[in-house]
């Protein structure tokens, strides 16, 4: 198939494995949008990088890539050529990213789903149901690493409530717009050359949801050029988007995919030892095994089940210090939940939260709450996202009873980023001591109207009801409206919520109860001409104001907080912003901060300055800080964050940080500190070994997770795993938990 004579017959225009080529580069819609065509094959290339089958050479490239950054508008400054086949099993993509100093091509780490801006990259996302609001993200680095993840909402935030469109300069959870911990079973492969660099994709059909007919799906290619800060793609998205911007993308013609059967079965065994010091005199030891199942109830609908579900290979949570009244948001990690979350998602992420799957599984103080198993049905029914969850958790005696969770979620998208959603969550115990009344219940609905490319409204009203809480004073409802004008040039919003005091979400997440909120900020862009060519030159200035204010449902004034600042951001890397914010805290009751230091109630308005900086995250060593010094309820605060990231190519990968506060209150002062050390050790893309130290004398704990990963595909192979957590010996003293995990899952796939 590589002969000289066959490739002639190739360029010919007599294509061997490989529908003909048809169709022009600059072909487009009535509407201007771009169409790529994708080519039916019956040879699969090899996945090895290199795009030197002759069955690449009869499909279509598509180039032409447009900047977004630097110059917006313009061409590319290096060519790329991408071409698309597939077949009755997968859709393949191959990739040609010349470079003119393919010495200065960048990779900074090798592991699964490590961050593809401070890299050169090369990605695609694909609308698979073309509603301009969901999508499937794939990509690469020069290192070969596999990055994959979901996109909803337009990237724009679960719940329509959020923060309207999603920009380049934010980001989500799990839950919100751009779901990363997704994990998909796929193969990538890439080649340095001194032309550049190449990448090859193989997506198997089961791995991705898409409708029967009409096949026509919405299509977009990002390629980023660390060295100049480069940003590129085929169908042109302004600079203040991203890739998730699906309204901005292109079409896919000519796919003519099989309905695959999709049915996967993916088991674990396990085996671990471990001692919990407090209540346990020896080490115990336990060996384990359980399922998980996926099912494809049509092309873009699945159901998946788990049994014994286990989550023993999830990296640990990121200690916090906290020096407020309120709760910690920490982000879900657990496969299992991750697949189609936004689906799951209402509210506002991270501040209230109608459905947080935190809730299952996971205990009082993080403890671990066994799960018996459950299954979730999500995906797309013609116009409509559905979402299905239902859990079933053990009793675990003096910690929390058994319950049963359920959640049904049932949307549709409108076009122009606009949409209108329903949900209902729902906690149940069923233990056999559980009371009639142990239940708790959430309904909800949400929605976004987007108007042009610039106006946005989104918003969202839930209810709860939970026995008992009808003959209590206060509500139990919330809601919020949000307002969003953005262009290059400018960004405005105006955003208002609401949370009664019975608003009791069991199955959610609430930051704060009782209060009502206002947030309201401008941000200005500018690019300077005047300093270019400058050593510090500045590729944008961004000086805005945004205040967010809570008083509580009486009126009094509870948090509030006016940022006024000006990003800084260098042509090298480099970035400063130089904050400085007016802070009120309003106490009705004495708060007491730390052990023994009480602030008694009353107003504390103070100035603080709130500074941020780091160097080129993209050099071998970097360098971020900042510092927050000002007043401070009674008092005065002093905090330095300051994190050192060192790598060795891409085999290597360290980041030291710490954390240090200093608060001097007129009640009593105290210091808290957390650090962390990070080192991840790639052998190859999906084996690799990975460290998490952390020191926190505020909770007084040291604890370290080492984890070794030997993957194979979709988040699937051999995980051991240590956790220790000791005791500094102030309140704590000496080993507190250790633990000793090996688990080997393997995906059968029987499509």
């Amino acid at each position: 198939m590589r002969s000289s004579a066959l490739t002639l017959l190739v360029l010919a225009g007599v294509p061997l494995g490989a529908s003909p080529v048809t169709g022009t580069e600059d072909e487009t819609t009535a509407a201007g949008v771009r169409i790529g065509r994708a080519f039916s094959t019956v040879e699969a290339p090899a996945i090895d990088g290199r795009l030197d089958e002759d069955v690449w050479a009869a499909a279509e490239p598509l180039t032409d890539f447009i900047q977004a950054e630097p110059f917006e508008g313009q061409p590319a400054t290096e060519r790329t050529e991408v071409r698309i086949l597939f077949d009755d099993d997968a859709v393949y993509i191959g990739a040609r990213l010349y470079d003119s100093d393919p010495s200065g091509i960048i990779a900074t780490d090798a592991r699964r789903d490590s961050g593809l801006d401070d890299t050169d990259s090369f990605r695609v996302i694909f609308d698979t149901y073309h509603d301009l609001q969901n999508g499937f993200v794939f990509g690469t680095t020069p290192s070969g690493l596999e990055y994959d993840g979901q996109v909803s909402n337009a990237g724009g935030g679960g719940g329509f409530g959020g923060g309207g469109p999603q920009l380049r300069r934010a980001g989500t959870g799990s839950g919100g717009g751009f779901n990363l911990n997704w994990d998909a079973s796929w193969t990538v492969a890439t080649h340095i050359d001194g032309e550049g660099w190449s990448a090859e994709f193989a997506i198997p059909l089961g791995t991705l949801r898409y409708a029967d007919s009409p096949q026509t799906w919405g299509l977009n290619f990002q390629r980023n050029i660390r060295r100049k800060r480069e940003e590129a793609y085929w169908s042109p998205i302004q600079r203040i988007y991203n890739l998730y911007r699906l309204s901005s993308a292109g079409e896919l013609h000519g796919l003519e995919l099989r309905t695959p059967r999709n049915v996967q079965i993916t088991p674990y065994a396990l085996g671990a030892g471990g001692q919990d010091y407090s209540v346990e005199a020896d080490w115990h030891t336990q060996y384990d095994f359980g399922a998980d199942a996926k099912v494809g109830i049509t092309p873009s609908l699945n159901m998946d089940l788990t049994w014994n579900t286990d989550f023993a290979q999830v990296e640990v949570d990121d200690q916090q210090i906290n020096l407020s009244r309120f709760n910690l948001f920490f982000p879900e990690k657990r496969p299992f939940f991750l697949e189609n979350a936004g689906n799951f998602s209402m509210g506002a992420p991270g501040s209230v939260d109608l459905f947080f799957s935190r809730r299952i599984g996971i205990g009082p103080g993080g403890a671990p709450v066994p799960i018996l198993g459950g299954a979730r049905l999500s995906g797309k029914a013609g116009d409509y996202n559905l979402g299905f969850l239902n859990m079933q958790t053990e009793e675990v005696a003096g910690v929390v009873s058994a319950n049963n969770f359920t959640v049904a979620s049932l949307s549709r998208e409108f076009g122009e980023r606009s949409s209108l959603g329903a949900m209902l969550v729902n906690r149940m115990g069923t233990g056999a001591a559980a009371l009639d009344d142990d239940w708790n219940r959430t309904w909800g609905v949400d929605g976004q109207l987007g108007i042009g490319e610039a106006l946005t409204f989104s918003g969202f009203a839930a209810r709860t009801q939970t026995p008992g809480y009808e003959a209590l004073e206060g509500g139990e409802y919330a809601y919020r409206a949000r307002g969003e004008y953005f262009t290059n040039r400018i960004r405005l919003w105006l955003g208002m919520t609401e949370v009664q005091a019975n608003f009791n979400p069991e199955a959610g997440f609430l930051r704060r109860k009782a209060y009502r909120s206002l947030d309201y900020g401008w941000f200005g862009y500018y690019r300077p001409k005047i300093f270019e060519g400058l050593p510090f030159a500045f590729r944008e200035l961004r000086p805005h104001i945004t205040y967010n204010g809570f008083r509580t449902l009486g009126g009094f004034l509870e948090t509030s907080r006016l940022h006024v600042d000006n990003h800084f951001d260098f042509e090298n890397g480099w970035y400063f912003s130089p904050a400085f914010n007016r802070i009120t805290e309003g106490l009705e009751e004495p708060f007491e901060i730390r052990e023994g230091i009480v602030v008694p109630p009353g107003t504390y308005a103070h100035w603080q300055a709130g500074w941020r900086w780091n160097t080129n995250t993209a050099d071998a060593l970097s360098y971020s800080g900042g510092i927050d010094y000002g007043g401070f309820l009674s008092g005065e605060q002093r905090t330095l964050d300051t994190t050192v990231n060192l790598r060795w190519g891409t085999r290597l990968v360290t980041a030291i940080s710490w954390l240090y506060n200093d608060i001097e209150l007129a009640e009593g002062s105290f210091v808290a500190n957390l650090g962390q050390f990070r080192a991840s050790l790639n052998f190859t893309p999906l084996i690799y070994l990975q460290t998490l130290f952390q020191y926190n004398d505020d909770a007084d704990v040291w604890s370290s997770n080492i984890r070794f990963n030997w993957l194979n595909t979709a988040g699937t192979g051999l995980f051991i795993v240590y956790n220790d957590t000791e005791g500094l010996g102030n309140t704590l003293i000496g080993p507190q938990n250790r633990s000793l995990t090996v688990k080997y899952t393997r995906l059968f796939d029987l499509n």
